[in-house]
């Protein structure tokens, strides 16, 4: 091993290659869930990610900050209030949110199709005008639930 080079996983080994976006996402996603469930989480959400590591889920923490920062929700006695960075850590999260959103969605879609509605039932409870737009939202929803398994949105 040279002076130059280093064992500390932390340090990358070619200090001027571009960091993998992938990485330094998620990284971001962890750091934001974390941030929220420390100073948003009620006192059963602390412990448990104090206790174990896991963190509010992306579409809770996102709502939280949300409701905390309208005011449609009041913080914990000695919880701190939303702040810039809370608002910016949420923001992370939006595209996690959404695909959480989405796979309720599809759920619903499907468990609609498999207890009987017609398309036209489901379009009219969607809002929809016609069973067609509620086929291509299925087929929209499903299509970017794909790509983002494959890891090619966001």
């Amino acid at each position: 091993m040279t002076n130059h080079e280093t064992t500390d996983e932390r340090v990358p080994a070619e200090p001027f290659a571009a960091p993998d976006p992938e990485q330094a996402r998620a990284a971001r996603r962890y750091q934001a869930l974390a941030r929220i469930t420390e100073r948003h989480g009620d006192a059963d959400e602390r412990r448990l990610w104090e206790e174990r590591g896991i963190p509010l889920g992306p579409l809770d923490a996102w709502r939280r900050v949300a409701h905390l920062a309208a005011g449609a929700a009041i913080p914990d006695e000695g919880r701190p209030s939303v702040d810039a960075t809370d608002i910016a850590a949420a923001l992370t999260l939006v595209h996690q949110a959404r695909a959480e959103v989405d796979q309720l969605e599809i759920g619903l879609l499907e468990m609609a199709r498999g207890r009987g509605l017609t398309w036209q039932q489901i379009a009219y409870s969607l809002g929809l005008g016609t069973a067609q737009a509620a086929r291509q939202r299925h087929q929209r929803l499903t299509g970017r639930a794909d790509s983002d398994e494959a890891g090619t949105a966001d």
